[in-house]
């Protein structure tokens, strides 16, 4: 039997799971520790036949069931290796596992793994959630389950930690191919979620782990949290979802991926919002917070409704404005706006070029500065669908009508400078490289995106302090 660690497992309805997960450490010969919570299928007869010790234990939060696991489990190895049963460990890690000794890790007291996690069976590469750093295996006696967390469950260690980042589980919960079940579980854990922030504005809960953006992975995450608790609720849902996609690349996980971000990054981050607000209004606290507060489906759908008539207008503009079966001579000749802003882009252009001593020359599309390059203002150029986001937003949240527009043509006018900023510098140093990973439009709207999440989470601050400032009086 392995004298090195232990494995401890939560159960609930698993017999989908365990035989994989118990399948994935068998060659390790490690003693095994299953608490159950109330299974109505054969996990625990799975767990009995395979030879783990099994308790029961009534579920309440993930944190309370790893807590009683860790005191009442009768462990005798020095190590412990926490997992779920929807988890599995892969043959790098199992390697790895296999030749851990505690005498070579004494001043160490705990290990992260690195999950891979499945969502309806596609692997989610991006947006945040790879790398991913776990802390599952702790020095046992020492390490311990974070109370203070009420659905965001973690083990804490007071010493150092190591990662392995090759030593990767996968995650894969078989039951979330069914759409309701995941659904059904994350409304479950919103109402877990709402709960402890809540309990967070009234200082009933703090915080275990110390925040440090350079820190653990668990220490960065907790100083994450203390950013994200800051942010105006319903506003802060569609941040980091607009962050998830475009600035880590959850875009690029496919449709399936897509998917998995909108739900876990927005649609559950809103729920929660709208719970705590729910939860406020019982206690009868913070009264100015909620009458002041966006209507989380007016402003969302006010959101969605204007940004697609502005971004899809512009398209079916182009299209009659541009030569083609549907082409309109009259809007083109007379009223072509499109036309106009690549007009007015170019030659602003080349005054700044013109300011720094270079000569450039253009047509209706394109820009030359003599001993450098041409550059070609096409549709996507002009910034249009930036601008459908900027003035959706700014249109949709709900404050006066005169901050609004003050602040738009301000955001409009700042994103068409940093446009033509863009261009002056394509126009003297961008070389045409058609290996290119990302093109010059990705890089672009990513720093752009990035600056207008941080003025709109300035404005919108600027205006709850406002509305707050003027209920109190």
């Amino acid at each position: 039997m392995n004298a090195q660690f232990s494995f401890v497992i939560l159960t609930f309805n698993e017999e989908i799971h365990l035989p994989r997960m118990l399948a994935s450490i068998k060659n390790l010969d490690a003693p095994v520790f299953v608490l159950d919570s109330g299974s109505t299928d054969n996990t625990v007869a799975i767990a009995n036949d395979y030879g783990a010790a099994v308790l029961q234990n009534a579920f309440e939060n993930h944190p309370k069931q790893w807590d009683y696991a860790l005191k009442n489990f009768d462990i005798q190895t020095p190590w412990v290796i926490c997992l779920d049963a929807d988890q599995m460990v892969t043959q790098e890690l199992n390697q790895q596992l296999s030749r851990f000794s505690d005498e070579e890790y004494k001043d160490i007291d705990g290990i992260y793994f690195n999950r891979k996690n499945y969502f309806k069976g596609r692997w989610i590469k991006h947006g945040g959630y790879s790398p991913f750093y776990l802390l599952k295996m702790i020095r046992f006696g020492v390490g311990y389950s974070d109370l203070n967390e009420a659905m965001d469950h973690r083990m804490v260690v007071p010493g150092k930690t190591i990662i392995w980042k090759d030593g990767v589980i996968i995650e894969e919960n078989l039951k979330e191919n069914n759409i309701s079940f995941w659904i059904a579980k994350h409304n479950r854990y919103s109402d877990l979620v709402a709960q402890e922030e809540v309990e967070r504005m009234m200082q009933i809960r703090s915080q275990t782990v110390k925040p440090h953006v350079w820190g653990s992975p668990d220490e960065r995450t907790a100083w994450l949290k203390q950013l994200w608790w800051k942010l105006p609720r319903y506003v802060r849902p569609m941040l980091y979802f607009i962050y998830r996609m475009f600035f880590q690349f959850g875009i690029l996980d496919g449709r399936t991926g897509v998917i998995f971000h909108f739900l876990q990054g927005f649609w559950f981050r809103l729920v929660i919002d709208i719970k705590i607000d729910e939860i406020l209004k019982q206690k009868n606290g913070d009264r100015a917070s909620i009458e002041n507060a966006p209507s989380p489906v007016k402003f969302v759908l006010a959101f969605v409704a204007l940004f697609a008539a502005f971004y899809y207008f512009n398209i079916f503009y182009f299209g009659v404005t541009s030569p083609g079966n549907h082409y309109s001579a009259f809007l083109d000749q007379h009223v072509n706006y499109i036309r106009g802003l690549r007009w007015l882009l170019l030659k602003a252009t080349i005054q700044v070029l013109g300011w720094f001593g270079f000569t450039a020359i253009n047509n209706d599309y394109e820009l030359l500065v003599p001993g450098h390059g041409t550059i070609q203002l096409v549709y996507s150029c002009l910034g249009l669908g930036v601008m459908s986001f900027f003035t959706a937003f700014v249109l949709a949240y709900p404050v006066k009508f005169k901050s609004k527009i003050i602040f738009l043509l301000c955001g409009i006018l700042g994103i068409q400078v940093l446009n033509v900023s863009r261009f002056v510098l394509l126009a003297l140093f961008w070389s045409h490289n058609k290996n290119r990973v990302i093109d010059h439009h990705t890089i672009f709207n990513i720093i752009l995106y990035l600056l207008i999440a941080l003025t709109l989470y300035i404005w919108v601050k600027h205006n709850d302090k406002a509305l707050n400032h003027n209920a109190a009086n």
